[in-house]
């Protein structure tokens, strides 16, 4: 395992106040909510010239607030965070042809999956996991793939999603725990202080710009809890209680959420998330 002075070193680019100018100085544009189709790995094509943001895809089996299963901030949040990804570190990022960041989606029981070393998911309190999806995705993890799941409020939403992850790793052999403020990937880029409640724009903005738990008292409290393998390595991160990947989506569309959520919580915890998953 590197240590966290020759990890800072590989990823050598604007840090503190300098990189927040920098992200000050170039607000992205709204790309404001329109539907999308998923983009599939192009059969035959490898994808070997940079980090590639891959989404996966899977069934929605319950209905949630202001949820909308797999495809919850598709695809701006990948777009966005890319972009951020490669301004403010030395990432190098795959391309389109057109020079735009490439991200892909991917089902659960594509065999494409072990291509690519990490895999977000949102909105995962609507999950259903099948025996077959179970089985790739165990293999992807325990092979050194890395999973975050994020945006998924409440009790209900968790007991889902921890009884369907608990189908792909079995608790009693890789328990779900709490992970610590003085974990190294609180410190793999930016130096992160607490674990942020980011609330969906929609929600803060029904509130009068004032709250952000978004099921009340049973959302109170965000955790960052994760599952590690036999050798203490991280295979799955997870966020609840918050909507980190609304940060990315919606920077462009206010100002305020962009300084307040955005620029000093979002892309802070996630650049450290990605850095750390690529790095370990």
């Amino acid at each position: 395992m590197k240590s966290e002075a020759g990890t800072r070193r590989r990823w050598l680019a604007p840090t503190g106040v300098a990189a927040f100018a920098l992200l000050l100085a170039s607000l992205l544009p709204a790309q404001w909510w329109r539907p999308v189709p998923a983009r599939y790995p192009e059969e035959g094509r490898q994808y070997l010239e940079g980090f590639v943001f891959c989404r996966g895809q899977y069934r929605q089996v319950v209905d949630e607030w202001l949820g909308q299963g797999w495809f919850t901030d598709y695809p701006d949040s990948e777009y966005n965070f890319m972009t951020r990804l490669a301004q403010l570190t030395t990432v190098e990022i795959q391309r389109t042809a057109y020079g735009d960041p490439e991200h892909l989606v991917l089902t659960l029981d594509d065999p494409r999956l072990f291509e690519f070393p990490f895999l977000f998911m949102s909105d995962v309190g609507t999950i259903g996991i099948d025996d077959v999806e179970a089985e790739n995705l165990r293999k992807y993890l325990l092979a050194g793939g890395f999973l975050y799941v994020d945006d998924f409020w409440g009790p209900q939403a968790w007991d889902r999603w921890a009884g369907q992850i608990g189908r792909v790793l079995p608790p009693g052999e890789y328990p779900i725990v709490d992970i610590p403020l003085d974990h190294p990937i609180f410190r793999t880029f930016f130096t992160v202080e607490e674990v942020p409640q980011i609330p969906s724009i929609q929600y803060w903005n029904m509130t009068g710009r004032a709250d952000t738990s978004e099921r009340g008292h049973r959302s109170a409290e965000p955790h960052f809890r994760g599952i590690f393998d036999e050798h203490g390595r991280l295979m799955v991160a997870m966020t609840h209680n918050t909507d980190i990947a609304d940060g990315w989506e919606r920077e462009g569309e206010s100002r305020e959420f962009f300084e307040r959520f955005s620029l000093t919580k979002s892309y802070p915890f996630g650049v450290n998330l990605v850095l750390y998953a690529l790095s370990h």
